[in-house]
């Protein structure tokens, strides 16, 4: 018995170990700094232009869903950018869809896809993952209408963010500096995490002494202190939960039994695509690298329907975003959110697994 709960203690450290090596410096923490310069120096003003809950939802959706598009990043590393554009005011459905879109199908998941698994998978992929995010957001936001109403009511104005201008009323100098700022920030994160070799830490190395001087010579000393604070805020908010979720899913990981895919997800059945689903929950997979694991699923036994299922879950939600999104969301929302994600790719795996055999 000791050496059972020894071996699960282990995975659940080894997980761990393997997340932050290769996500925490080059994924999250670039993250949390561009969430805390969100929360801190964007005017809230701008985000509810584009993504609050009273913008039309043919511009608010549309544009969640491009901006999730254009950021290769997992459901971990896109949970403090969701909590920023969260916290500034953008509305509950197209601050789902953009939480959605990002890891499930942005451009790089989508390029590499059709590469390893075929175009037929991919753009499969790309329609429903758009389409669910799109409709996950829309049904959340007019189910909980009220809690959305009060929210936006009982918001809490920091100082830090008070004390920034409208964009529209600063000179083009003022309004370039956030830009560059931004730019700068997002390309660290792209670096990071799509660069390899010493190419990634000379050009990490580069963009941090631009943004360092940047910050020095086009923001004064509040800004960037409330930039900073608010980076903490989100890192100590959320890292511990990342965490935690990760040492459970590694222990979940060694429980499964060795011939547990091609048991219970090779055939396209009901059963099959829902396990095929919360598997992917457990067995929480960063962005791309899910890629290849589907097609080792799909060698060791996978059906196709299933293996889509999994493809459109996996790098959506996982255990360790599930905790994090229910610090935003409360329980009732966290709850509708991951059950609509659960109940779609679900019905479109049992659906492609029976037009593709």
């Amino acid at each position: 018995m000791l050496d059972f709960i020894y071996s699960l203690l282990v995975a659940g450290i080894k997980a761990l170990i393997e997340y932050v090596s290769a996500h925490v410096l080059t994924c999250l923490v670039p993250a949390f700094f561009i969430a805390g310069a969100m929360t801190a120096l964007l005017p809230k003003e701008q985000i509810m232009r584009y993504l609050g809950k009273d913008v039309p939802k043919y511009k608010a959706y549309p544009l969640s869903v491009l901006a999730g598009l254009l950021l290769a990043v997992c459901s971990c590393t896109i949970l403090p950018l969701f909590a920023g554009i969260k916290q500034k005011g953008a509305g509950t459905g197209p601050a789902l869809a953009f939480l959605y879109t990002a890891p499930a199908t942005n451009i790089m998941a989508i390029l590499f896809t059709g590469s390893v698994l075929g175009w037929q998978f991919a753009v499969s992929r790309i329609i429903l993952s758009v389409i669910f995010a799109v409709l996950i957001g829309i049904i959340i936001s007019a189910i909980f209408q009220k809690e959305d109403v009060e929210e936006e009511k009982n918001a809490t104005q920091a100082v830090s963010r008070e004390q920034v201008q409208d964009t529209k009323t600063l000179p083009f100098f003022q309004r370039y500096r956030l830009l560059l700022f931004f730019v700068t920030l997002v390309s660290i994160l792209i670096v990071g995490t799509r660069v390899a070799g010493i190419a990634r830490y000379f050009g990490i190395a580069v963009l941090i002494l631009i943004q360092a001087v940047s910050a020095i010579l086009l923001f004064t000393k509040e800004e960037v202190y409330a930039w900073l604070s608010e980076t903490w805020f989100f890192t100590k908010k959320i890292f511990p939960l990342l965490l935690g979720g990760i040492f459970i899913a590694g222990v979940l990981t060694a429980l499964l039994p060795q011939d547990f895919l091609a048991t219970f997800m090779g055939t396209n059945t009901v059963s099959a695509n829902l396990i095929a689903v919360l598997f992917g929950v457990f067995m929480y997979f960063p962005t791309l690298v899910e890629v290849p694991m589907a097609k080792m699923f799909l060698g060791l036994g996978m059906a196709k329907g299933p293996l889509l299922a999994y493809l459109l879950a996996d790098p959506v939600i996982s255990l360790a975003s599930i905790l994090v999104v229910r610090k935003y969301l409360g329980n009732k929302r966290t709850a509708v959110y991951v059950g609509l994600i659960i109940v779609f790719t679900t019905i479109s795996g049992l659906i492609y697994g029976t037009i593709v055999r």
